[in-house]
């Protein structure tokens, strides 16, 4: 079977349980922009120079797999959807981001004012994968508003992820500094 269908050759894009909309329908952008903070988290992995990043970075991104699977499922399909066994966002997710910022927090990092992104390669990296995050956030919330998307744990989880990659950053810049 080949990457290549043709199906979207028109301008439009198949959804799960074979729903078709346009290519820039807000679905689309909210999980086109998910799967972009996916891919700048994957870069953060790949520049990250400590384990305790790199593997936190791994498993968020194992999570937004499912943030993007329910993100791209119509409302109404979204009961044979958890019917099939795919996970929802739930506070418990959160939670864990939360423990981590409160970790990271706690470890007396240094900064100052705005942060300027770029002091590092790994910290810049964090830098866009937050402000894609932040992106991603403001689509799921257009999705939300116009109500296509029923769980705010989803907009909860984005911002709290952002919080933590804005401490990741620093953090990174820590580590880094001289002594």
């Amino acid at each position: 079977m080949s990457i290549v269908t043709k199906t979207g050759d028109a301008g439009t894009t198949g959804l799960m349980y074979g729903r078709r909309v346009p290519k820039n329908h807000p679905r689309v952008e909210a999980c086109g922009t998910l799967d972009e903070l996916n891919a700048a988290l994957g870069l953060a992995r790949a520049t990250a120079t400590e384990k305790f990043v790199g593997e936190n970075l791994f498993w968020i991104q194992k999570s937004l797999v499912d943030v993007m699977g329910e993100v791209g499922v119509p409302t109404e399909d979204l009961p044979r959807y958890v019917k099939a066994g795919f996970t929802i966002i739930t506070p418990a997710l959160t939670a864990k981001l939360e423990t981590l910022v409160k970790e990271i927090e706690a470890q007396n990092i240094s900064f100052k004012g705005w942060a300027t992104p770029g002091a590092t390669h790994h910290s810049a990296a964090l830098d866009v994968a937050r402000t894609v995050c932040r992106r991603a956030e403001r689509r799921v919330f257009d999705l939300q508003a116009a109500g296509e998307l029923q769980n705010m744990e989803v907009l909860v989880f984005l911002n709290r992820l952002s919080d933590l990659l804005w401490l990741f950053a620093r953090w990174a810049e820590t580590k880094s500094a001289p002594v």
